[in-house]
This record gives structure tokens, C-alpha cells and sequence, in this order.
């Protein structure tokens, strides 16, 4: 066995699913670009979605200069990943406990939900083919660019806002449902759960051709400029999700989960349970090392709305529940720390001429450079960075991030035990 350096690069993988933005206005393919994948080639009609950085058994990273991939490495390798986090986390074979990911969103992604660890294990035992591990999935969105997504429920009043003043998302609902919901909040947190997801259910159960009658009426309507003062938040919103996918029942998740509107630098959290589709731009994204997604809407993929109405967890709030603020831990970096033990995101920012250091931290971590050049360096050696380069540091490492002739900018995710 060959001896590996405790900092090195590795090389991402990419997955061209239909609702990534297309050629050179993808963050992936501008990364992929400067990553070092052997063979990539820019195409300008190719969709560049995902850019995957981790261990996770679909599209495990590869390792430059070598022949194994990252998993590999480290199942040789064990102490890369560190005592203290075996001991805490199931990492056989160099199973790393996160997965870090870009994503370069042009088309909104399905209405969609994570499974708890013991759903994950239960779905993957019955489903393997569809839900293709066991473990489970929290995940944070960090914005690169301007993002919009759908986060969680709306408060209960608001819902009934929208119940109220839109009568073709009211009238794909058994009206008793329509009743009870209206008269709910009086009602005590879980039996307003309860109610809640009854309303739910019944719109993503509803009939399919009064769906699509009802979706009809109501984009005519918006493009005749029919929308009432409440509506003008989702109208635009409603249009695009119905353009790019006509007639899905998730086009009515606009009138029950809160519409997000992000810019670079905000962050949001999604813990098992909570429903969200992402509509559109560029983000940082760490989660559990996992792949598991319950679908119900917005997606050509097969829907499983029976388990999904069945996990979600129906607690409302304004989407700032949702949000991770950052803390300055070191005078150029930025803490993004979820509440989760899985990972956590570091954001560097150095100028010109200027040294981060970070001090040894106890589990492994992956770093890419977004923006800008400099160098990482170590006790034993150095590696250049530009926009794309991806490097594995291992665990208990001293580095420096140091600028070169533009600001360099690195998304650093870590886990510790």
C-alpha cells in the first residue's frame, strides 16, 4: 500500500438530470471545467445538474493520480477519516457520514421530502431499486447565486389565506376537509398537524382530470391578469412551475408551502420530514451521505405519494424556522453549522495577499474552490486552487487557504465526532 499525502485532490463526479441548467450557465459545468475530470468536455446543449463530492456508493469521487476512487483510499486509509468519527458514525468500507454536492438548478425540482433513518432502512429493504441505501438524508442549501425555492409549510393561517381567495386550489378539496381546516386554529399543535395533513392529502390525491381542469381555469385566469392582491406573490411562480411541468398537482404546493427567496451567502436547512422543491439557481448543498427522495410532484420520476404524505412531519412556520445563520469563527470564515451531527459548511474568503488557517479538526472534510486562485498548504506540502479544484483533508490536518491574484472563495464540509 502506497503512502497518501493527509491533503489531496480528488475529482467530482457530475449528473446531467433534465432540470439542470444547460452548458456554461451551470455552476457544475463552470466547475467540472477547473475540477480535473478526465475527458470533460463543455457541451452547450447538455444539462450539468449535480456536481457530487463524497463517498456515496451511486458516484463515489475519484482520486487524482491514482487508480482507486476516494472510498477506496480511505477504506486503506482509515485514519483519514479519524477514531473519534468511526466511533461515531458507520464509516465500513470509507463510508464518509456526508455527502457535499453543487447544483445549477434551471427547471424547479419535484415537490419532494427526506426519510428519518429508520423509513430510509424500511424503504430501501422493500424498494432497493428506487431508495438505494439506508441511511437518512437532512440536508442544507447555502445560495451561490439568487435562489428560490418552496421550504416547509406555511403558517396555518396563511394556508387558509389562500383556501379562502383561490377557488380552484379550494375546489380539489372535499369541502367537510375545506371546513375543518378553515376552523382549525383554535385547535391544539397536533391536532392542527392532524388537519393539516388531511388538507394535504386530499389535494396530491385528488383527481387527475379535475387537477388538470382546475390548473387550467386557474393559469387562465393569471395570464388574463385575474389574480386577487394575495396572489401576486405566487402568480409568476404558478406560471413557471406550470409551463415547465403542465398539468402536476404540484403546481398547488405554491398555495401551501412557503415561497423562499434566497441570495448568496443564506442558508436553509431541511431536516427529515419537511416538504421542498427547489425551483431555481445556484447553491452549495451537504447532507447525510444519502440519495434517498420521496417524490409526489413536479417530476417525470415515479411519485410515491402514499409514503410521502405519510413521514412529512405538517409543522408550519414562517420559512425562517428554515434558516442557518452563519457564524464568524476565524476573521475570514464563515460557520454554517446545522442542527445535526452529520456536517457542517465552512465559507473562506481571502483577498489578495492574505492567509486562513484552520486549525486541526478531529474528523475529515472536502473543500472546492468557487471563486478567485491561491493554495492550500499543510505541514508536508502544498496545492494550488482554482474555481473547480476539490481537495480531502484529512482528519486532525493544520492548512492554510492563501490568496493568489484574485479573491479565493472555498466551501469547506466537515464532520466531527
Amino acid at each position: 500500500m502506497s503512502t497518501i499525502e493527509p491533503v489531496f485532490r480528488i475529482i467530482p463526479t457530475i449528473q446531467n438530470y433534465d432540470w439542470g441548467k444547460v452548458g456554461k450557465d451551470s455552476k457544475v459545468a463552470e466547475f467540472a471545467s477547473g475540477a480535473g475530470i478526465r475527458g470533460f468536455t463543455l457541451n452547450q446543449s447538455v444539462p450539468y445538474a449535480e456536481l457530487w463530492m463524497g463517498t456515496h456508493v451511486k458516484s463515489p469521487s475519484g482520486v487524482v493520480d491514482r487508480k482507486q476512487n476516494l472510498t477506496q483510499i480511505l477504506t486503506e486509509n482509515p485514519g483519514l477519516i479519524g477514531d473519534q468519527v468511526s466511533r461515531r458514525f458507520d464509516t465500513t468500507n470509507g463510508n464518509l457520514p456526508f455527502l457535499f454536492k453543487v447544483l445549477a438548478i434551471g427547471k424547479a425540482l419535484s415537490i419532494q421530502t427526506h426519510p428519518d433513518k429508520k423509513t430510509s432502512e424500511k424503504l430501501h429493504a422493500e424498494q432497493p431499486t428506487i431508495y438505494t441505501d439506508p441511511n437518512h438524508k437532512p440536508e442544507m442549501a447555502l445560495a451561490l447565486t439568487d435562489f428560490k425555492a418552496l421550504c416547509g409549510f406555511m403558517p396555518i393561517a396563511r394556508i387558509a389565506e389562500y383556501v379562502k381567495a383561490v377557488p380552484e386550489f379550494n375546489s380539489l378539496i372535499d369541502p367537510s376537509i375545506v371546513t375543518e381546516f378553515l376552523d382549525c386554529t383554535n385547535l391544539s399543535e397536533s391536532e392542527q398537524k392532524a388537519v393539516l395533513k388531511k388538507l394535504f392529502t386530499a389535494l396530491m390525491t385528488s383527481d387527475v382530470s379535475n387537477i388538470t381542469t382546475q390548473l387550467r381555469t386557474l393559469v387562465a385566469r393569471y395570464q388574463r391578469g385575474g389574480q386577487r392582491p394575495l396572489e401576486e406573490d405566487v402568480k409568476d411562480l404558478v406560471l413557471t412551475l406550470n409551463e415547465q411541468y403542465p398539468g402536476d398537482v404540484g403546481v398547488f404546493c405554491a398555495f401551501m408551502l412557503n415561497y423562499v427567496r434566497m441570495t448568496p451567502g443564506q442558508a436553509i436547512f431541511l431536516g427529515a420530514g419537511e416538504p421542498h422543491a427547489y425551483v431555481e439557481g445556484d447553491i452549495m448543498e451537504c447532507m447525510a451521505n444519502s440519495d434517498n427522495v420521496i417524490r409526489a410532484g413536479l417530476t417525470p420520476k415515479p411519485k410515491d405519494i402514499p409514503n410521502l404524505v405519510s413521514v412529512l412531519t405538517y409543522t408550519p412556520s414562517d420559512w425562517q424556522k428554515h434558516m442557518v445563520k452563519p457564524v464568524d469563527i476565524a476573521p475570514r470564515t464563515h460557520k454554517y453549522d446545522p442542527p445535526i451531527q452529520d456536517f457542517t459548511v465552512l465559507q473562506v474568503k481571502t483577498q489578495k495577499g492574505e492567509t486562513e488557517t484552520h486549525d486541526a479538526i478531529s474528523g475529515p472534510s472536502i473543500a472546492i474552490a468557487t471563486e478567485g486562485s491561491g493554495r492550500v498548504s499543510w505541514s508536508g506540502g502544498e496545492l494550488d486552487l482554482q474555481a473547480g479544484s476539490v481537495i480531502f483533508v484529512g482528519a486532525d490536518t493544520k492548512i492554510n487557504f492563501t490568496t493568489g491574484d484574485s479573491n479565493l472563495v472555498v466551501f469547506r464540509a466537515y464532520v466531527t465526532a
